[in-house]
């Protein structure tokens, strides 16, 4: 596994460990369809939470928050709705956004 794999994985393992924390139930890790892959489908209650999780070592190359692109966010809602008819659900949905850094977590919820 490449070095920015394990640096992902890491990462997503730390925002998952940060909702699990906090009571919300993992849902999905890394779920995948053909469209692309949400990276953490979770449930916060009634609420199922589709979480963006980018991992940085350094902002070199920008924040990042700011890898979030309107076009990434479309893709997001895009996977969310696969996610959403093999998986039924008739309560709200949130779309979160976490930054990890080693500087520690960055979590804003209701992202888009």
């Amino acid at each position: 596994m490449s070095h920015n794999r394990r640096l992902g994985a890491a990462g997503e393992e730390r925002a998952a460990q940060w909702y699990r924390d906090r009571g919300c139930r993992v849902l999905d890790q890394n779920w995948r369809c053909r469209a692309g892959e949400l990276d953490l489908v979770l449930s916060d209650g009634r609420v199922v939470v589709f979480c963006e999780v980018k991992t940085r070592s350094t902002d070199r190359f920008g924040s990042a928050l700011e890898a979030v692109t309107p076009a990434k966010q479309q893709r997001i809602r895009r996977l969310a709705a696969q996610w959403l008819s093999a998986h039924p659900h008739r309560g709200p949905i949130r779309f979160d956004v976490v930054a990890v850094t080693p500087q520690g977590i960055q979590v804003v919820t209701n992202a888009f």
